[in-house]
């Protein structure tokens, strides 16, 4: 009884094994023989060192990705952020230790008599990072604000920031 529902249920395919799996040699199975064989040097190697031998990269890897404006403001957002780090420690920390007010150091820098173009040069190095760093700060400020988000704006905010911050350097470094 129980057969015949299997069989009007689920129909012949279950029947089928089922009297396969009676019969003592079943067209369904088949011998296998299984030989040892020992893995390749490689896959005996430690992962970095199998990697090193396969000539994979190491994931992710920088060499997989074209530079974009993002990506390079992004990192450059995150260097002007340590110089002005570094910037402000020395100045902080020279102030705290050396012997000497701010204005002996001016006077030094004017004893090694540089050239104007030299001293122009020096300021806006020392002016460029501090701008950059505020109007790129400018522009996240926007972002977390939700505005800008669209990947055409983000490119635009990009390269008036750039353009921006390199004006106020410039404008920094005459004064």
């Amino acid at each position: 009884m129980a057969l015949n529902l299997t069989r009007s249920l689920c129909g012949r395919a279950i029947s089928h094994q089922m009297n396969a799996m009676r019969s003592p040699m079943s067209p369904l199975v088949r011998a296998v023989s299984l030989k040892l064989v020992p893995p390749p040097a490689h896959e005996q190697l430690p992962y970095e060192e199998k990697n090193a031998f396969l000539k994979r990269e190491m994931s992710p890897h920088l060499t997989i990705y074209s530079p974009q404006l993002t990506s390079m403001l992004s990192i450059s957002h995150r260097f002007t952020g340590m110089a002005l780090t570094g910037y402000a420690a020395a100045l902080g920390v020279g102030a705290l230790v050396l012997p000497y007010d701010f204005g002996a150091f001016i006077t030094m820098v004017e004893g090694l008599h540089l050239s104007a173009p030299t001293l122009a040069l020096l300021k806006f190095c020392i002016a460029y990072p501090a701008a950059f760093h505020t109007c790129n700060g400018v522009r996240h400020l926007c972002w977390d604000m939700g505005k800008f988000l669209k990947l055409k704006e983000v490119y635009s905010t990009g390269y008036l920031m750039l353009g921006v911050s390199f004006a106020l350097a410039v404008l920094l470094t005459a004064l």
